[in-house]
């Protein structure tokens, strides 16, 4: 059963806010303010289900991403606001904006003049990571999130739904392998049910198919979290954190990777 939710944020900038794996957070949603478009369409994202549709406002342009990140940034500064962190996030897949490559290049130069010691992070599904552009702007930034939730194809089809019959497991942990040593592999643990199906990529098999595939991307950190806010579909079951560190402990040693749980 899905719940009617819909999109959390309805500007180019926002906040900032307390990230539970972050710290303080500027956001970037280089998506619309009035709708979603992401080239998955998770179970258990908190922006809702792209039926929803992409609203009218259409994604953001560059020059505006650039100015109404200058005055947010001008105006903290002015205030003596803390920020640890400005983050490209919001209502879908940051990546899908063809602007992308432009505004990391723009984002990082905003960041150096007001908050130097802030990083810049990307919260990406990986679904563009095949595009050499959007890879190299990757690569340019502090914190490169990239998701892989299951290393088995049918889990993975069921928990993120992606929208290309093209992408697969096996195709993506490939491309993950680029970010050897700097990129961030972020792994969301639940179970429960959708379609009258049963999903759990906590069990034994999963895990170890995780490990597998984290052997081979070689990421500078894995993040392992669940559920902490409301979901689209209702059966859905959060993990917790005693569970979720003793897989976190299980894929460490494992993988030989540092493990945060969250």
């Amino acid at each position: 059963m899905a719940k009617d939710q819909t999109v959390l944020f309805h500007s180019t900038i926002f906040g900032p806010i307390h990230s539970r794996r972050l710290g303080v957070s500027l956001g970037v949603n280089l998506s619309p303010d009035d709708g979603k478009v992401c080239s998955f369409d998770c179970i258990y994202c908190e922006a809702g289900y792209n039926a929803q549709g992409p609203g009218k406002s259409g994604l953001p342009l560059r020059r505006k991403v650039g100015t109404d990140l200058e005055k947010k940034l001008l105006q903290m500064k002015e205030n003596g606001e803390r920020l640890d962190v400005i983050t490209f996030s919001g209502n879908g897949e940051p990546t899908l904006n063809p602007d992308f490559p432009k505004i990391i290049d723009d984002v990082i130069s905003l960041r150096d003049k007001y908050y130097p010691d802030a990083k810049v992070s990307v919260l990406t599904n990986s679904t563009r990571i095949f595009s050499p552009d959007v890879a190299e702007a990757l690569k340019k930034v502090d914190n490169n999130i990239l998701k892989l939730d299951s290393a088995i194809e049918k889990t993975m089809r069921i928990i993120d739904q992606p929208t290309s019959k093209q992408f697969t497991v096996e195709s993506v942990v490939d491309a993950l392998r680029q970010f050897k040593g700097t990129g961030i592999i972020q792994t969301m643990m639940l179970r429960g049910e959708h379609d009258g199906i049963r999903i759990d990529n906590t069990t034994p098999e999963e895990v170890e198919a995780l490990i597998e595939a984290y052997r081979k991307i070689q990421p500078r950190e894995i993040m392992l979290y669940s559920l902490d806010r409301s979901t689209p579909e209702e059966k859905l079951i959060k993990v917790g954190k005693p569970e979720l560190e003793e897989i976190g402990r299980r894929i460490e040693n494992a993988a030989g990777v540092p493990v945060k749980v969250n």
